[in-house]
């Protein structure tokens, strides 16, 4: 598999573990990406369970615009990370991990287009413009300087 494809998928389960992160899923996901990322060895994904832990701490304490940057960051750390772990793997279990990351990516995006994103216990004052969804990007513009 060519650099290229290793920054896809990684990318692509960065963005997964931001968005697993606080939900239902987040303990069963948390515990199958340790083992994979820490390719079946018990000390490396004990490693990789403190850095998801550390993930979600990051999260858990942004808040507003803070955790937009928090979201960005954790998903660039994680897709730099995957994809060294890809890279140093030996061809022999790099097509199985690759095989593992998809599912893992896969299953995690159904269960988001599923829950379908929500909001809940918001207070807004005055104007206010909500979007929801996966990897959206809404810019708005309230007032005279529109």
């Amino acid at each position: 598999m060519l650099a290229e494809g290793f920054a896809a998928l990684a990318a692509a389960f960065g963005a997964a573990v931001v968005q697993a992160v606080g939900t239902d899923a987040w303990a069963v996901f948390r515990d199958r990406a340790a083992r994979v990322v820490g390719a079946g060895n018990g000390e490396a994904a004990r490693v990789e369970l403190e850095r998801l832990d550390r993930t979600a701490a990051a999260l858990d304490g942004a808040d507003g615009a803070e955790l937009d940057r928090v979201r960005l960051r954790q998903e660039g750390a994680w897709q730099d990370h995957v994809e060294r772990v890809l890279e140093a793997l030996p061809d022999s279990e790099r097509a199985d991990a690759v095989a593992q990351l998809r599912t893992l990516i896969e299953e995690q995006e159904r269960r988001a287009r599923a829950e379908g994103g929500g909001l809940s216990g918001n207070t807004f004052h005055g104007p206010a413009a909500v979007q929801t969804g996966m990897h959206n990007r809404q810019t708005n513009y309230f007032g005279r300087e529109a």
